[in-house]
C-alpha cells in the first residue's frame, strides 16, 4: 500500500502529464550546471544550489507560479527537517517500498520505470531527487498518524458508521513484542560488525518472553523493551517484513542508531475488537489524508523548525 499525501499525488500526476510535453524544451531541461555551492544548513545537513535546482526542475513539471527558486528552497528546508526526524524515530520506508512506489507511478503513466528515468533525467529532476521525495511524502504522514493518532481517535459514530459499511469488523493480526537491543556506542560503531554477529548467534539461545531479562545478564551491554501489544498496521515499515518471516520466535537482526537489534514475539493472535477494527480504518485513512491540511502536521514541522539551526547562505 503506498502511503502518500493527496497533494504530493496530485502534484506528481500534473509532473507526469507534463512529462511528455517538455521532455525536449530545451528551456527546462536546462538545469544550471554550476559548481556546487551550500545556499542552506538545516541542523548541519547542507542544502546546495544542485538540490534546489532539481527541486525548481521538479515545481515547472507541476507547473507551479510564482518564486521557483525561493520556493524550492523552502520546501528543501522543510523536507530536510522532516527527514531528519523520521531518521531519528526510525520510521522511514524501506527502498524497496519507494521503488514499489516508483514502478506505480511509472506505471499508471504508461511508462515503464527506465523511461520514467530517461524523462526525470531530460528534465533536470534526477531519478534520486524523485526517489527522495517520494520517500519523504510516504514516511512523513506516518510519523504524523504515530505521533498524534492517539489524540485523534475516531469518536464512537465515526467508528460505527465504518463498521456497518463494511459489514463487519476487519480482522488484524495481534503481537506481543519485545525489542532485544544489543547496544552499540556512537563512538564505537566499528564494533558494528562484531555486535552484530553476536545478536544474530543469541537468537538461538533466546529463551522467551518470560526469560528475556536474565538472557539479557549473560550479555555485555543488552537492553530489553517492552513493547507491548502492536496491531500490524502499527508495525514499523523496516520490521513488518522481518516478523512477517521470524522463525523461532525472533526476527532477523537490524542495525539502528542504537546498535543491533531484532525482536522477540511473545504472542500473536488474529483479533477482531473495536481497537483493532480502528487501528485498521486509520492505517487505511493515512494513504488518504491531505497532510498539508493536518493541522498535526503543521504543528509537528513548526515544533522541529523552532529546535533547528537554520543557516541561510
Amino acid at each position: 500500500m503506498m502511503a502518500i499525501a493527496k497533494k504530493g499525488k496530485r502534484m506528481l500526476l500534473a509532473c507526469t502529464v507534463a512529462l511528455a510535453i517538455i521532455a525536449g524544451d530545451a528551456s527546462v531541461v536546462n538545469v544550471a550546471q554550476a559548481a556546487s555551492q551550500v545556499v542552506a544548513v538545516v541542523n548541519k545537513a547542507a542544502i546546495t544550489n544542485g538540490d534546489v535546482a532539481r527541486r525548481v526542475a521538479f515545481l515547472r513539471l507541476q507547473r507551479r507560479k510564482g518564486n521557483l527558486n525561493q520556493i524550492a528552497k523552502e520546501e528543501m528546508i522543510e523536507e530536510a527537517l522532516k527527514r531528519q526526524e523520521i531518521a531519528r524515530v526510525g520510521m522511514s520506508v524501506s527502498t524497496s517500498e519507494v521503488d514499489a512506489a516508483y514502478a506505480r507511478f511509472a506505471s499508471g503513466n504508461k511508462l515503464s520505470p527506465q523511461q520514467m528515468t530517461q524523462i526525470l533525467g531530460q528534465a533536470g529532476v534526477g531519478v534520486e531527487h524523485f526517489k527522495a521525495y517520494i520517500a519523504v511524502s510516504m514516511s512523513w504522514p506516518r510519523l504524523v498518524n504515530a505521533r498524534y493518532g492517539s489524540k485523534n481517535k475516531m469518536s464512537n459514530q465515526d467508528l460505527v458508521t465504518r463498521l456497518l459499511e463494511n459489514k463487519q469488523k476487519p480482522v488484524t493480526t495481534e503481537y506481543f513484542l519485545k525489542q532485544v537491543i544489543f547496544v552499540v556506542p556512537a563512538s564505537k560503531k566499528g564494533i558494528t560488525g562484531k555486535r552484530k554477529a553476536e545478536a544474530e548467534a543469541s537468537r538461538a539461545k533466546f529463551p522467551g518472553c518470560d526469560g528475556a531479562m536474565d538472557f539479557a545478564k549473560n550479555y555485555l551491554d543488552v537492553s530489553i523493551r517492552n513493547l507491548g501489544r502492536v496491531l500490524e498496521p502499527e508495525l514499523p515499515a523496516d520490521w513488518k517484513p522481518l516478523i512477517e518471516k521470524a522463525k523461532g520466535g525472533t526476527t532477523g537482526t537490524r542495525v539502528t542508531e542504537r546498535g543491533v537489534e531484532y525482536l522477540a514475539i511473545c504472542n500473536q493472535r488474529q483479533v477482531s475488537d473495536d481497537v483493532a477494527a480502528e487501528v485498521v480504518f486509520r492505517a487505511e485513512d493515512l494513504g488518504k489524508e491531505k497532510q498539508d491540511d493536518n493541522p498535526n502536521a503543521k504543528k509537528y514541522l513548526d515544533e522541529l523548525r523552532s529546535k533547528a539551526q537554520i543557516v541561510n547562505n
